[in-house]
């Protein structure tokens, strides 16, 4: 398809300042962007989406540092490597070892604290250990502190709240109810929707999250869950949809990628080259909002080509040496100092691309507006 390829200069400026003003896009035109493969075009979408962003942004990037705290889950999901089923090593870290590993954060430049973890019953049969774990962050950091405990009721989240929690992410990885069924097995489409929307309420910023790359899925037992790429377009079009009615504060997508012992395990590594368009869709999309590019799926490299299509913002930051684990962890068997996820390593690419770290006060005072 040839959507911005074909356009006249004029056009093409006339779309990037209608984006900007914020007028909706079409189904239709998200489906025509979401299909678009030639350099040509690929290139202007990209071009198009950074412009929108320096608008909002100038050359601003805020970094998140990543403390996956807890491995332990009680749920099933096909797609992650924590699943409750996995037979692997976890580990589980302690107030102690927090308060040690956000003293060398704080002075790193990260703007934020990211805490996550998966569904650890450790944490929510007694919620009081990870409001410890709030209170620790902020008191040892100053920093703003984003927590990703899973689902959790609203009498708790208005607890995270009253400890200092800045934001709350939660993904949906799909609209799709039907697909949603089988990646998130046994868990309910809307009790995730509603816990977003009671953090909202609560005076939270929030993040949504979607999956690409499902035109190759399919279960162990053969059944597939995407036939193929034009559906994984549709899935990405009704998802936008659905992130879109909670007006989250940062939204973001990634691509699946198929991790051992799980149900998926099997399945064919799609490329990333869908997961860069969505991205220049939410920015178009959702203009004035953070999209974060994850470390976590490609490191620096990947990095770059997802601020180079419309990102602002880098997760997935573990400082230099340390054992913390990411969620998709491509790095997995890299040696720890052959890495490149600490904030230093991410500073240094900015300034090689005319970017640089946003200011602390920037990013705070995003947070705040959104807030209120």
């Amino acid at each position: 398809m040839d959507f911005f390829s074909k356009m006249k200069d004029a056009e093409y400026n006339q779309f990037i300042e209608d984006i900007i003003s914020k007028k909706p896009l079409t189904d239709d035109m998200i489906r025509e962007m979401l299909s678009v493969s030639d350099r040509a075009g690929l290139k202007r979408m990209f071009d198009a989406a950074v412009q929108v962003k320096e608008h909002y942004f100038g050359k601003s990037v805020y970094l998140y540092s990543f403390v996956y705290f807890s491995t332990y889950c009680k749920n099933q999901c096909a797609f992650c490597y924590y699943n409750a089923k996995n037979k692997i090593d976890r580990y589980r870290i302690t107030p102690e070892e927090l308060r040690v590993l956000c003293g060398e954060l704080k002075d790193e430049g990260v703007h934020m604290i990211d805490l996550t973890m998966g569904e650890d019953p450790h944490f929510h049969n007694t919620p009081e250990n990870l409001l410890e774990f709030v209170r620790i962050a902020k008191e040892v950091t100053g920093l703003p502190v984003m927590v990703s405990p899973g689902v959790v009721d609203n009498d708790f989240i208005k607890e995270l709240r009253k400890e200092g929690a800045d934001f709350f992410a939660l993904y949906q990885e799909t609209y799709q109810k039907e697909l949603y069924a089988k990646l998130r097995a046994g868990q309910s489409f809307e009790g995730r929707i509603d816990a977003r929307n009671n953090a909202k309420a609560a005076g939270i910023c929030i993040e949504d999250g979607i999956l690409t790359g499902f035109s190759k899925m399919k279960l162990s037992n053969g059944e597939l869950i995407q036939p193929s790429v034009s559906d994984d377009i549709e899935s990405a079009i009704v998802s936008i949809r659905g992130m879109q009615k909670a007006d989250p504060d940062q939204v973001r997508v990634m691509t699946f990628e198929p991790q051992p012992g799980t149900p998926l395990a099997e399945t064919a590594q799609a490329s990333d080259l869908m997961e860069l368009k969505v991205i220049s869709v939410l920015r178009f999309v959702f203009p004035d909002r953070l999209i974060p590019a994850s470390l976590d799926v490609a490191g620096i490299p990947g990095m770059t080509d997802r601020l180079n299509a419309g990102a602002n913002a880098v997760t997935s930051i573990i400082s230099a040496g340390s054992e913390l684990e990411g969620v998709v962890n491509f790095d997995r068997d890299v040696s720890l100092n052959e890495r490149e996820r600490d904030a230093k390593s991410v500073i240094k690419k900015l300034k090689e691309m005319g970017l640089e770290r946003g200011s602390q006060e920037s990013f705070e005072s995003y947070l705040n507006r959104n807030k209120s």
